[in-house]
Parts: C-alpha cells; sequence; structure tokens
C-alpha cells in the first residue's frame, strides 16, 4: 500500500515503478480521504500531505489509465472509503475505473450487509472487491465475507487501525491456519506487518503479506528519496 499524491504524483509514479521491480501480486494504492476510520497516525499524516494537491476521484482513475498505457505491470487495487464512491456515483465509479484499468477496490467500511448495490454493479465486470475479515469475525461471517470477495481475503492481523507494530499477536498463526480451512480464495494477511521476521512468520500460513504503513513512513521520512528505500525495503523483506 501506498498512498496516491504523497507527497506529489511524481513520486507515486516513481515509487510505483520500484515496486513493480519487485514483483508483487498487487498494489494497494490509496486515494486520500479526510475521514480514514481504518488507517492510523502515519497513513493519516500521509493524507494530509496528499490531499494538500486536491486531487479528485477522476484524477486518480486518469492517473491509473495513464500508467497503464506505459505498460504498468501490476494489477492496482484502489483503496478507498465509501463515501468517495457513493458521492462519485457508485455506477460511474465502476465504469470509470473500467475504463481506465484499474483492476479492483479495497473499501475497508464497507461491510457485506451493505455492499448489495456494489456487488449487483461489480458482478461479472472484471473488477475485484476485496473485503475485510478481522479475528473479531465469527467463523461463518469469515465464510460469508470470502464468498463475495474477489482476487482474496483480506484479513485483518489485529483489532485496530493500521500502524506498524514490533511484535504481531501470537496467536495469529493459529487464527491464519483456522481461516485457511474456511475459506478457498488466496488470504492476504495485513496491519502492523513491517519486519523480516513478521514476513518469515507468516509466509507459510498465508498467500501474501500486505505492507502498508512501514512504506508510507519511508515516504514522510525521504520524500522524494522515498522510491529507493522503498524498493530496498521491500528486497529485505523478501529475503527470509
Amino acid at each position: 500500500y501506498i498512498t496516491c499524491w504523497d507527497p506529489d504524483l511524481e513520486t507515486t509514479e516513481k515509487i510505483l515503478w520500484e515496486l513493480s521491480k519487485e514483483n508483487p501480486a498487487c498494489i494497494e494504492l490509496g486515494f486520500p480521504f479526510s475521514d480514514p476510520v481504518a488507517d492510523g497516525p502515519t497513513i493519516q499524516k500521509a493524507i494530509i500531505r496528499a490531499l494538500k494537491h486536491k486531487p479528485s476521484l477522476s484524477d486518480f482513475f486518469s492517473f491509473v489509465s495513464y500508467l497503464k498505457k506505459k505498460n504498468f505491470p501490476v494489477p492496482i487495487l484502489c483503496m478507498t472509503y465509501y463515501n468517495i464512491i457513493y458521492r462519485y456515483n457508485p455506477e460511474k465509479a465502476v465504469e470509470d475505473a473500467l475504463t481506465h484499468g484499474v483492476d479492483g477496490f479495497i473499501i475497508p467500511d464497507l461491510p457485506i450487509e451493505e455492499a448489495k448495490l456494489w456487488l449487483t454493479i461489480t458482478r461479472n465486470s472484471g473488477l475485484a472487491t476485496v473485503f475485510l475479515a478481522t479475528p473479531a469475525s465469527p467463523d461463518e461471517r469469515i465464510k460469508k465475507i470470502a464468498k463475495v470477495s474477489k482476487g482474496f481475503l483480506y484479513y485483518v492481523s489485529v483489532t485496530g487501525i493500521t500502524g506498524e507494530r514490533k511484535n504481531l499477536p501470537s496467536e495469529l498463526v493459529d487464527r491464519l491456519k483456522r481461516v485457511k480451512q474456511l475459506v478457498k480464495i488466496p488470504i492476504g494477511v495485513g496491519f502492523g506487518i513491517s519486519s523480516p521476521s513478521h514476513v518469515k512468520l507468516l509466509a507459510p500460513y498465508t498467500d501474501a503479506v500486505i505492507i502498508g504503513s512501514a512504506l508510507v513512513k519511508l515516504v514522510e521520512n525521504y520524500g522524494k528519496e522515498a522510491p529507493i528505500k522503498i524498493k530496498e525495503f521491500i528486497q529485505t523483506l523478501k529475503q527470509i
């Protein structure tokens, strides 16, 4: 995950190309929103920096289209909140996303009970919607979430917000083993993963690890020099 427009669109593009060299399964590109309920302080600060550029969702789609025309090789998921999509118009959001080459959406504040319209207009479109399950999700709910998720199931490692953590919950591996038995689609685990030891611990039990705040922190610390720092950091995570 990185936040689009942080610190500017030129740097965002450079970060994306550096990330693409490391062959990620996909990239979660965050659209800045003033009230991010799932994001911790690091990403909140990134959003504040990004919002100074006054981005619009149509600008986001145009940026993705620009990347795809340059043969950007990695699927791009738009991470945003449902208020943005609702104000834009859900049908138009789907139409424009497909037209401009967006591969899917992660919408943390859209529970499956409220997603009927969204699921209807994205059905058979080729556009993935990744839903989130948490440690508080009962087994039957995890099955329901996985049934409507396309691409993968996003499993949140902790109850809370995004952010780097020194230690992951001791029971996380057992939870992932359980979730693996419950669902048939790939699982990606995120929130708090920020070190090679985290990746080494989780790799046998998940299909993907999702790195967010640790990358965004590098943008905060290095600004326009962040692209190469992010690439180096990803390389350390892969050496397990």
